[in-house]
């Protein structure tokens, strides 16, 4: 019984490290000022984004993987980053979504994102500038 509790400590030592290098990270990955309230006023649109992203048959299955987790992690009833967390604490699903439309784009092209796109062009440019996707990227 005396090996378990530097075992148990080890574990906890490793998840506290891991969460507060996620904390620092969604720090320096969260869109600035304005860029935030923008990609609240888009999360409707972007959500229809990923969903018909994530049941596209043609995009590579890695790619829908990742969305479909996005789906589980966003439906998750408790938060990485908790609420009380000034700035990130309600921002971490936008600053997630972001990360992982980043990987998206990555892997299937900008095309993909702008043929699912549900709302304006002006919307899609400003998904664009939250998400940090490059600009020549989008063919602009």
């Amino acid at each position: 019984m005396l090996h378990v509790w530097p075992t148990l400590l080890g574990i906890a030592v490793g998840l506290l490290s891991t969460w507060i290098i996620l904390v620092a990270f969604l720090l320096v990955a969260r869109p600035k000022g304005s860029l935030l309230r923008e990609a609240m006023r888009l999360l409707p649109d972007t959500l229809r984004l990923l969903k018909r992203l994530a049941t596209d048959p043609t995009l590579p299955r890695d790619v829908r993987v990742r969305l479909w987790l996005l789906f589980a992690y966003l439906a998750m009833p408790f938060d990485l980053i908790p609420d009380f967390i000034p700035v990130i604490g309600y921002a971490d699903d936008a600053i997630i979504v972001c990360l992982v439309l980043r990987s998206v784009v990555r892997r299937a092209g900008p095309d993909a994102v702008q043929r699912h796109w549900p709302g304006t062009p002006d919307g899609l440019s400003a998904l664009w500038q939250v998400a940090r996707l490059q600009s020549e990227s989008r063919g602009g």
